[in-house]
């Protein structure tokens, strides 16, 4: 059992501060002697050292690629082309491959890779040379099927050893690689893979969730169907169900095979990720192999502390960017825990439950899993053994205060917690936090090494102590290549750099305070501007969902074209036996009215049984909108990528009672 932290009440004072010897022990501890010894650059705090970092981005970035023994096949004539944005190139000249870092010269290490908890088969456990056979095998598979550089290979698959397996072969062939979650449908899955035109799917026909086998067979006869492009479908085996007129997973790796790697350029398509589909049709984002490499190494050893013999545990799916952040663990000879399934099923510990036998060093988790922990009153901290966990993370949407609390009072005052906001567009985090930074409740430590980040006005200036837009004003290696198929980049522009010419703007609303922290309070497009007086929905949840009947909500402003306050419609899910009656309006209205804006009192309260979510969690705020305005929910959000579609019903027949 940890020892139990002392919290502070005031909001000013940190929840944790860096231990005097972090320095010593920590990976960024060891980044900066190294600076000092090497280069000869010494820093007194982490602001000096982020400043540093986007001041002088082409010495920052090829400290990075110098300080991780980046392995190229052909020197780099310079790190940095231009700083102008979009169309930045890196490290041109430099021949890469992602793959070859994840296991380098490992065929004989007999050390843990990953361990893979699952719903649908007994625990797996693969050590480095295990794997490894396993990749070469899946290589030389794939190159029989004719697959070679530039070709994609796509999977309908769950977070199965298997999958990272076929994605670095992949990888390793130079060929470009993308995967979808077996719990999407057929056509939000067909919009996003039939633009890549595949070679080879790789799909199971059914999985296990909780207690019940789920069969896909009718799901992938409907893909194959819409992928003329495809040549090969190759079967694996997860549970009863199986893929007619395919080769077997055991066939493609049959033959064992040298692990070789194609040596690529930097900004070589790695893999293709889509976005949730939250603010309208997923894009799919290309990532390189040379940014991803860079980004990764940064963010996982000098934020989360990612070390060699350490282990990562998150929960995440094969359509969210988090799965393929897990992956890269490997690049630091970390191991990963795969979880596959419903993560809170049997209980909703199950997550703390692994967490105890797997013993990990760094834990990430949802902050709505955080939350609804609290909520239930669960202490895991009380019920395992969880003091390998040295870093906590949370990424997907705010943290509330409350969840700060309750996780230091679970897990000990020692654990750092990083709170950190980014997304698929840079499959990584834009501000967050690490070793050198203190944690404050309710905030996000600070913006991440390499990430010139700022909130911009609606005139494009940089404000402080208010809501604005979140941008970059710099470039960073791990921006996207383009989006697949946009052939002359208008798209990529007008998704990124139309708002603010030569400006990133990633579409959140953020607070910088004067110590250097912020407060994401929720998507820009999703903004509740009522009277000159602007909100994030973070904000608006944060005081609705402390309730006690309040099980989750959704908060949605249609706006008066007319120049009048608009309608400020609040969804809300009650847990069991509650009731929206008379006092508990009175009470959300009292809440809002005074711990937010009296201007912010909804319109109207309406009770929902579920709040529409994306397979990653996402609310889907601007979709909503849209259905309320009169879109049909099929042009408004992919249908197929929602955890609950049927959760979609409720607003579709409000819609239509309302135009009435």
């Amino acid at each position: 059992m940890p020892a139990r932290s002392t919290l502070p009440a005031d909001a000013s004072t940190p929840i944790w501060t860096p231990p005097a010897d972090v320095r010593d022990r920590t990976a960024i501890g060891r980044y900066l002697q190294w600076l000092e010894h090497t280069h000869r650059r010494s820093f007194g705090d982490y602001d000096e050292l982020w400043r540093w970092s986007v001041d002088d981005q082409a010495g920052f970035w090829e400290s990075i690629w110098q300080f991780f023994e980046v392995r190229t096949h052909a020197p780099y004539t310079r790190v940095l082309e231009s700083a102008a944005m979009p169309g930045t190139r890196w490290f041109d000249g430099a021949l890469v491959n992602y793959a070859e870092h994840l296991f380098g010269d490992a065929a004989d290490d007999e050390r843990v890779a990953l361990v893979a908890h699952s719903q649908t088969r007994p625990i797996v456990e693969l050590t480095v040379a295990e794997l490894v056979d396993q990749v070469g095998r899946a290589r030389a598979g794939l190159e029989r099927l004719g697959v070679g550089r530039g070709d994609r290979v796509v999977g309908y698959l769950p977070n199965a050893p298997e999958t990272l397996i076929a994605f670095a072969a992949t990888a390793s062939l130079g060929a470009v690689w993308a995967s979808c979650a077996p719990e999407l449908g057929a056509r939000a899955v067909i919009d996003r893979l039939a633009l890549l035109a595949p070679k080879v799917l790789i799909t199971v026909a059914g999985y296990g969730f909780r207690d019940r086998m789920i069969d896909r067979r009718t799901e992938v006869a409907a893909i194959r169907s819409k992928l003329p492009s495809l040549r090969h479908v190759v079967h694996l085996p997860y549970g009863p169900f199986a893929v007619p007129a395919s080769m077997t997973w055991e066939a493609l790796t049959a033959e064992a095979a040298p692990l070789a790697f194609e040596a690529v350029p930097f900004d070589h398509p790695l893999y293709v990720l889509f976005s949730s589909g939250t603010t309208g049709p997923p894009k799919a984002i290309v990532h390189g192999h040379g940014g991803i490499l860079l980004e990764h190494l940064k963010s996982h050893a000098l934020s989360w502390n990612v070390e060699p013999g350490g282990r990562l545990l998150w929960f995440t799916t094969t359509s969210w960017m988090m799965w393929n952040a897990l992956v890269s663990a490997l690049l630091l000879r970390a191991s990963i825990v795969m979880v596959d399934g419903d993560p809170t099923w049997p209980q909703l510990d199950r997550q703390w439950r692994i967490a105890a036998t797997t013993r990990p060093s760094v834990m990430g988790a949802s902050p709505a899993f955080v939350m609804a922990c609290r909520r239930a009153g669960i202490a895991p901290g009380e019920d395992f053994d969880l003091s390998s966990i040295r870093v906590f993370a949370t990424a997907g949407s705010p943290l509330p205060a409350e969840g700060y609390k309750w996780l230091y009072d679970q897990l000990g005052p020692e654990m750092l917690l990083i709170n950190g906001l980014g997304g698929t567009d840079v499959c990584s985090a834009i501000v967050g936090g690490g070793p050198l930074q203190a944690v404050y409740a309710g905030e996000i430590s600070g913006r991440c090494l390499g990430v010139a980040a700022d909130a911009f006005d609606s005139d494009g200036n940089a404000v402080l102590g208010e809501l604005g837009e979140l941008v970059i004003t710099r470039p960073m290696p791990s921006m996207p290549i383009g989006l697949w198929g946009d052939e002359g980049g208008s798209r990529y522009r007008d998704a990124y750099f139309s708002t603010f010419p030569g400006i990133w703007r990633q579409g959140d609303w953020i607070r910088f305070t004067t110590r250097g922290t912020c407060v994401a309070t929720g998507r820009s497009d999703a903004t509740l501007n009522r009277a000159g007086v602007r909100l994030g929905t973070g904000e608006f949840y944060g005081v609705i969902e402390e309730l006690p009947e309040v099980l989750d909500s959704v908060v949605i402003h249609l706006e008066d074209d007319a120049g009048g306050p608009g309608e400020l419609l609040l969804f809300v899910a009650l847990v069991p036996d509650a009731a929206l009656d008379d006092r508990l309006r009175t009470a959300i209205v009292d809440a809002l009215r005074t711990q937010l804006s009296p201007r912010h009192v909804p319109d109207r309260i309406v009770r929902i049984k579920a709040v529409p979510r994306t397979l990653t969690g996402k609310k889907l705020e601007t979709p909503l909108k849209r259905i309320l305005l009169g879109t049909p929910p099929e042009l408004a959000a992919s249908v197929d990528g929602l955890l609950d579609p049927s959760a979609l019903d409720e607003f579709v027949a409000y819609a239509a009672t309302r135009r009435q």
